[in-house]
């Protein structure tokens, strides 16, 4: 079995260097939520509940954004075992589960009003709920695995399994019947909305970017000092 590449020592990446994307997209994201909910006006029946949309929809188009570069990065580090490959995957693993969790709890807030209960083993809410599941797991696997290679190997195959859970999610409303509404699209909204949608998906893209981002400048420096002190270790030992 190929090793894990060694032949780049992982280095601390430059402090700071994410915080300016960081807050534009912070502030693009609220001025995106203060256009939204000014210029659209209430839904007919669900009124102002309807403007979650602004936010749901967003964050749960985007959980599938972090779970392909999860599914791009794991099959990469297989395949070259770079190990910037496997914390890179790791990281949107991360901030996709918090987002699956939040699409999940928007998604309640959601169908409390519009169905009347606040859970319904529905395909669409049943399948989101497994692929929270399993990136949860996911996540904990990393924690209980201390070697770097079977750890990368691990959770690459997990992330592909867990990836390849995301057409299911997609295509579910359309697979099976179900209460969630098929995929919407800008000819299939009010124009009203088209916008405020439009915009508020440019922003949670760019936020979900900054987080991986964020996410792997920590890692990459907590695994740079992990390697430091491994070093001065074994140069203690051999000493």
């Amino acid at each position: 079995m190929t090793s894990v590449n060694a032949q780049t020592t992982l280095q601390a990446p430059a402090q700071g260097r994410s915080t300016g994307f960081g807050w534009f997209a912070v502030l693009f994201l609220i001025a995106a939520q203060v256009t939204a909910i000014v210029i659209s006006p209430p839904d007919r029946d669900m009124g102002d509940l309807q403007k979650i949309m602004y936010v749901h929809f967003p964050v749960a188009l985007n959980t599938f954004t972090c779970f392909f570069v999860v599914l791009l990065f794991s099959v990469r580090f297989l395949w070259q075992r770079r190990e910037q490959d496997d914390l890179l995957a790791a990281s949107a693993a991360e901030v996709g589960t918090i987002m699956t969790g939040l699409t999940l709890a928007l998604g309640m807030l959601w169908g409390r009003p519009a169905w009347g209960v606040w859970w319904v083993w529905d395909p669409r809410l049943t399948s989101t709920l497994v692929l929270f599941l399993i990136f949860a797991g996911y996540l904990a696997l990393r924690e209980f695995v201390e070697d770097p290679e079977r750890r990368g190997v691990w959770s690459a195959a997990v992330g592909i399994l867990g990836a390849l859970n995301v057409p299911i999610v997609y295509m579910s409303v359309r697979w099976w019947r179900t209460l969630h509404q098929v995929q919407s699209s800008p000819s299939t909204v009010d124009p009203s909305y088209v916008i405020g949608i439009r915009l508020n998906l440019t922003a949670v893209l760019l936020l979900t970017i900054f987080l991986i981002w964020r996410r792997y400048e920590a890692a990459l420096t907590e695994r740079a000092a992990e390697h430091v002190l491994q070093t001065a270790a074994l140069g203690g030992a051999n000493a």
